[in-house]
């Protein structure tokens, strides 16, 4: 951030906090604030570092309904990012959200969080919240990822179903059902299903085998890649060694035709 807007921040918070009615601590005039100026006031809270103020905000703007406040607090508790990490917290502000939204518009730019929300709710149901009443439920984890990635066509979802599909967790064993996810996820560019896909393309696993096809959904997924997920080049090396070189060639026309659909 830029010294000079960093400084205005900073002087926009200092001001906010020396008004008795914009703390939004539960224990001054709140009356005629909206949720929405309490988000506006913790966001601006956070990137100055100023993270007590933020929760607190925050913390009211949820309490009255604002979903992308629940959402914040839910990835914060989520991760531990300022504030010490509590996953049932978390699950609760996401829960608030799936309850509340599941009926908005995908249309909408909210709705990309609450398919988020569902997509964290469906994480935690699949492995359970240890110490507390959410168990592990693998089938109400597939209905979570199924809601978000049919009704919000989200890719993580459709991930995350893809993968439920293909190992048979929460549901019947599908690979028709679970390439079918993941092509529809790949074809958003997450990386994940893009090297899953591929992986699944070239060695003809579940799948009739097109390993050109495969083989250009893992360049797309190794270029993409973070750090922590090594997996991905070696998949990709692996397939490139045992791709015969017209493979190559073909797979090197899938990847050109890719990109420029991408620019149009």
């Amino acid at each position: 951030m830029r010294t000079s807007n960093r400084i205005a921040l900073l002087t926009i918070v200092a001001a906010l906090s020396a008004t008795p009615a914009l703390a939004f601590d539960g224990t001054k005039s709140t009356d005629h604030r909206t949720p929405m100026e309490a988000f506006r006031y913790g966001a601006a809270a956070l990137k100055v570092g100023n993270t007590q103020q933020a929760v607190t905000s925050l913390e009211y703007a949820a309490e009255n309904g604002h979903a992308m406040a629940q959402w914040k607090l839910g990835r914060m508790y989520a991760e531990g990012e300022g504030v010490p990490r509590d996953d049932l917290r978390a699950f609760e502000y996401f829960r608030r959200i799936a309850d509340s939204h599941a009926d908005d518009n995908p249309g909408t730019p909210q709705s990309r969080f609450v398919a988020n929300a569902f997509v964290a709710l469906g994480s935690y149901y699949l492995e359970g919240i240890p110490k507390s009443t959410v168990k592990r439920d693998p089938e109400r984890a597939r209905e979570m990822f199924a809601y978000a990635a049919s009704y919000f066509g989200d890719a993580d979802a459709q991930y995350h179903l893809g993968r439920l599909y293909l190992d048979g967790i929460g549901c019947p064993q599908d690979g028709k059902q679970a390439a079918r996810w993941l092509w529809l996820s790949a074809q958003k560019g997450q990386t994940l299903a893009q090297a899953l896909l591929g992986s699944l393309l070239f060695s003809g696993e579940v799948v009739p085998r097109q390993a050109a096809r495969g083989l250009m959904w893992l360049t797309l997924a190794k270029d993409a890649a973070a750090p922590d997920q090594a997996w991905v080049a070696k998949q990709y090396e692996s397939a490139f060694k045992q791709a015969t070189e017209d493979e190559r060639a073909l797979a090197l026309v899938y990847l050109q035709r890719w990109m420029a659909s991408r620019r149009e």
